[in-house]
C-alpha cells in the first residue's frame, strides 16, 4: 500500500491547475484529478494522474472518487470576463464550490486549499497595493466572475466558521506563463499585443505573477498556512502600458504609446457584446472590463512571503515564459 498521500485536485486540465498538479506530483502527492468527459487534457500529457469524469455542477459524478482522499486542491473555476448567461457561471463558481466542500467534508478530507482570486478583494482608491484586509463588500464586486468568486468565497469562509471545514484560502492575482492553452484573457492581452493588434490601451494596471510562482504558493500554503486564513499570492505591479512595453520590447515591435480614456470605449464594448450574443465567441472588450479598469488592480503579497515563505521573480520573466510558451505552440 502506498504511503504517498492522496489528492484530489479540480482544475487541472487548466492553466493554474495545472501546474499546481506538477507541483503536487513533484512533491510526492498521488493525484486524482476531475475533468469533464471533453475538456481538453493536453496539459496533463505525461503525467501520472488518475482522471475522475464528472462535473463540478453535479457532485454525483465525484463523490466516491474523494473518499480515501487526505487533501483536496479546488483550482476550477469558470473565468471568462464576459458570459451570456451568468446563472452558469454562477452554478459552478458558487454552487458547485459549496457542493464539493461539503462532499469533501463528508468523505473526511483533512486540508484543503480554496483557489479564490485577488477579484475578490478591496482596491485602494489610490492606487497603493491592496491587502487581504483591504475593506470590499459585494456592491464593489464588477461582473459576473467577481461577484461568483466573492459569493464562492464567502460560502467556504461560512462553512469553516461554523462547520469546522479544514480549508486555506489562496488569492492568486494575474498568474501568466506556459501552458495557458485556452488561453485565458490575460493570455489573450499578450498573443495580441505579441501579433501588433492592440495599439493602444486604457491607463490601469494588473499584478502580474508567473503560474508556476502562484503554484508554488498553493503548496506553500498546504505546508504552511492556518485555517481560515487567505493568503495574496502576486507578484509584480504594473501598469498596462508597461506591460505593453514589455512585450512589445520581446517581441521586436514599437510600443503602443496612444493611451485612450475608458468612455470612449464603452460604444464599442457594448457593441462587441452585441456580436458575441450572436456569435458566442468572447468579445475583446467588454463593458465590465473597462469599469474595472477605473482603478488600478494592485496588490501586496507581503503576508503569503511572511507567513508561507512564498517568493515571486520579476514580471518580466513570467511575460518571457509566456511569450516563449506561446510562440512554441504557434499563439503568435
Amino acid at each position: 500500500m502506498s504511503t504517498q498521500p492522496l489528492t484530489f485536485i479540480t482544475g487541472a486540465t487548466g492553466f493554474v491547475g495545472a501546474a499546481v498538479a506538477r507541483i503536487l506530483l513533484d512533491k510526492g502527492h498521488r493525484l486524482r484529478a476531475l475533468s469533464r468527459p471533453r475538456n481538453d487534457r493536453r496539459n496533463l500529457e505525461g503525467l501520472d494522474i488518475d482522471i475522475t469524469e464528472g462535473d463540478l455542477g453535479k457532485p454525483e459524478t465525484y463523490r466516491e472518487a474523494l473518499k480515501g482522499c487526505q487533501a483536496l486542491f479546488h483550482v476550477a473555476a469558470d473565468y471568462r470576463i464576459w458570459v451570456p448567461d451568468p446563472a452558469t457561471m454562477h452554478r459552478i463558481n458558487v454552487d458547485g464550490t459549496h457542493a464539493l466542500m461539503e462532499a469533501a467534508a463528508s468523505a473526511g478530507v483533512e486540508r484543503i486549499i480554496y483557489t479564490s482570486s485577488v477579484a475578490t478583494l478591496g482596491i485602494n482608491k489610490d492606487s497603493t497595493p491592496s491587502n487581504e484586509d483591504t475593506p470590499v463588500t459585494f456592491a464593489d464586486m464588477i461582473g459576473t466572475y467577481k461577484r461568483s468568486k466573492f459569493l464562492a468565497e464567502q460560502e467556504v469562509q461560512r462553512l469553516i466558521r461554523h462547520h469546522n471545514l479544514p480549508a486555506v484560502i489562496v488569492n492568486p492575482s494575474t498568474p501568466i506563463g506556459p501552458r495557458d492553452i485556452k488561453p485565458t484573457p490575460t493570455g489573450r492581452i499578450i498573443v495580441d499585443a505579441m501579433k501588433g493588434l492592440i495599439p493602444a490601451y486604457v491607463d490601469t494596471g494588473l499584478n502580474i505573477a508567473h503560474v508556476d510562482d502562484v503554484a508554488m504558493g498553493h503548496w506553500l500554503a498546504f505546508e504552511h498556512g492556518k485555517i481560515g486564513e487567505r493568503y495574496i499570492l502576486g507578484g509584480e505591479n504594473l501598469g498596462l502600458g508597461d506591460i505593453l512595453a514589455i512585450i512589445a520590447g520581446i517581441a521586436g515591435r514599437k510600443a503602443p504609446t496612444i493611451k485612450l480614456p475608458r468612455e470612449m470605449l464603452f460604444p464599442i464594448a457594448y457593441a462587441m457584446q452585441g456580436i458575441a450574443r450572436i456569435t458566442g465567441k468572447e468579445p475583446f472588450v467588454t463593458a465590465d472590463a473597462l469599469r474595472m479598469a477605473k482603478k488600478k488592480m494592485f496588490f501586496s503579497a507581503a503576508k503569503a512571503e511572511r507567513e508561507l515563505g512564498y517568493k515571486a521573480r520579476p514580471a518580466q520573466a513570467a511575460i518571457a515564459d509566456a511569450i516563449a510558451w506561446f510562440r512554441e505552440y504557434h499563439y503568435c
